[in-house]
């Protein structure tokens, strides 16, 4: 339908029988069936613009929140304790940056481009993830993202793989895989480091007991404070509900604790036996909220380390489009 003035001639003659042009209501009709079906929505189908704009708001920011999350991390490659976890690191780092490509590729399919993305995020208009705007303090907080900040991830990003929306959903098979290797590398990392001296454990737990309750608030906030999920979930963009999530993650996250040795920094932590999942005490939404708005300890590095990137990066994207131009003029020329 954004085409139809391609199937108009260009000069005076004629027009042909116009065709028939669905109204709103039938579209919209056809929409609400294929959620019913649990169908996938694909770049060139009809939707409603409110739905469009969901979907461009949530993958664009999430796409800002795997671009500003390689920084938390990438502050620690040149300081990593051996070459192996160097290594480690760097494509975890790497890992991050493509998960931002994927997915500010499957945004444009939304009819949004990528400048305009970027200018929301270093403007302040787009928000992204809350927990990476905390600093990493030791080498044992690389080891907790991954295992707890990754799990949380992870928790949340399952259930996007069946996602209404096509380009989302197939973006998030991949990123979900290599967030699974993340989250097991970080584990691992931790796993040594509570075999080590009583100082590596001590920075271990301390680490733990700074990132526990921030993963919690990572899901967001509780389901009654949550307007715009009801939403998503009958779009079929949102799969499980905050409070669901936050609890299965807890739930999951509780035995690995207990093996890797740390205790989880909740004294009301505890297993009810009558809804068969663990208690756990309250969460400070004040201090989400205040990060959420721009007043966390890391959100003014954060978005200044962004913007200084994207600005001194200006001169590889000129010399790209001036390489691209140079091309398509001597394919011209050779085909003429």
């Amino acid at each position: 339908m954004y085409t139809q003035a391609l199937d108009l001639p260009d000069g005076p003659q004629a027009a042909p029988a116009a065709r028939a042009v669905p109204s709103d209501s039938a579209l919209q009709s056809h929409f609400d069936a294929k959620m019913e079906r649990d169908e996938k929505v694909e770049p060139r189908d009809w939707m409603p613009d409110h739905y469009r704009k969901t979907l461009v708001r949530q993958i664009s920011q999430h796409a800002h929140s795997e671009i500003v999350g390689m920084l938390p991390e990438g502050n620690w490659i040149s300081r990593a304790p051996s070459l192996k976890r160097k290594a480690i690191l760097i494509a975890k780092v790497q890992d991050e940056g493509g998960h931002g490509l994927y997915l500010y590729s499957a945004a444009e399919t939304l009819g949004t481009s990528r400048d305009q993305m970027l200018h929301a995020l270093h403007t302040g208009k787009a928000k992204y993830s809350s927990i990476f705007n905390y600093p990493t303090l030791t080498w044992a907080d690389v080891g907790v993202i991954g295992w707890l900040v990754d799990g949380a991830a992870i928790m949340n990003q399952i259930p996007l793989c069946r996602c209404s929306y096509g380009p989302y959903a197939r973006a998030m098979v991949r990123i979900c895989k290599e967030e699974s290797f993340h989250q097991r590398q970080g584990y691992e990392s931790l796993l040594v480091m509570m075999q080590g001296t009583d100082a590596q454990k001590a920075m271990v737990q301390d680490a733990v007991n700074r990132w526990w309750w921030k993963c919690l608030a990572m899901f967001g906030p509780p389901d009654a404070d949550s307007p715009n999920s009801a939403q998503s979930q009958r779009w079929g963009i949102k799969r499980i509900s905050n409070d669901d999530l936050r609890q299965s993650f807890i739930d999951a996250t509780v035995p690995q604790a207990q093996v890797l040795g740390v205790t989880l920094p909740d004294p009301d932590l505890k297993w009810n036996e009558a809804r068969q999942h663990h208690d756990h005490g309250p969460i400070d939404w004040d201090e989400f909220w205040s990060t959420v708005n721009g007043n966390g300890p890391c959100n003014k590095e954060r978005l200044a380390t962004r913007v200084a990137a994207w600005e001194d990066g200006a001169w590889v994207r000129d010399a790209a489009l001036a390489h691209a131009r140079k091309q398509q003029a001597r394919s011209l020329k050779e085909a003429a």
